[in-house]
């Protein structure tokens, strides 16, 4: 895993938006197209507020969640409601071009295999996703793959629904779908997470965060997270 530490969020965010951008440029370039998929999280935020000020061929990229809330349309704590915010009406990204995760279907189930039907008709069968945006939660989850919970043994699906975590069931993308990416591109910041940033690092498997293919993982953190003075 490729790593690179920077003094705060900000510049985590800023560096993250250019990595971002980068790849989509390259993917463009090579395939005719990008698929990203996004996750979560204040840092995150920041970086596609960056992004969108990066030089992207956006009629050619396709916006996917790597997880999600299940909430309704607007709920302030959807994700979608925050990328949309900081990215999409900041963009000249066609409609058609934006995937978020139908988590407002009274059949969560079909939901998820709509989803995956999506995925697979824009990146392939099996989907394979340009850059996966990931973050980590101090008890070592990542998307939405918690600790204990049955969606991390999904691993003949690329979309999974997760129990319940804080009052809310979420849809997620598999260990699979993840590992299948081009690139996989970690942002961490927060003292909080020094613990579990060790454990990201050293491969630790036993939380869900360790599971995650390293080979073609990109680390960007900030001196907080990894314990540097």
């Amino acid at each position: 895993m490729r790593t690179e530490v920077f003094p705060d969020p900000g510049s985590v965010a800023k560096r993250a938006a250019e990595r971002i951008a980068n790849v989509t440029r390259e993917a463009v370039t090579t395939r005719g197209r990008c698929a990203l998929a996004i996750s979560g999280g204040t840092t995150p935020w920041q970086a596609l507020g960056a992004l969108a000020g990066e030089d992207v061929p956006w009629e050619r990229v396709h916006l996917f969640q790597v997880d999600e809330r299940v909430a309704p349309s607007g709920d302030p704590e959807r994700n979608y409601s925050r990328m949309k915010e900081a990215l999409i009406d900041r963009i000249p990204i066609p409609p058609a071009n934006v995937h978020p995760m139908p988590v407002e279907e009274g059949d969560l189930d079909a939901g998820a295999r709509r989803y995956e039907a999506i995925l697979r008709g824009i990146a392939g069968i099996p989907p394979v996703l340009d850059l996966v945006q990931l973050g980590l939660g101090e008890d070592g989850h990542t998307a939405s793959l918690f600790p204990g919970d049955p969606a991390l043994q999904v691993l003949d699906a690329d979309v999974a629904l997760s129990g319940l975590h804080d009052g809310r069931k979420r849809m997620t993308l598999t260990f699979p779908a993840i590992d299948r990416a081009r690139c996989i591109l970690w942002m961490v910041t927060g003292a909080g997470k020094v613990a579990a940033l060790a454990r990201l690092r050293a491969g630790d498997r036993s939380i869900p965060a360790g599971r995650v293919l390293r080979c073609r993982a990109f680390l960007l953190a900030d001196t907080a997270a990894t314990g540097d003075r």
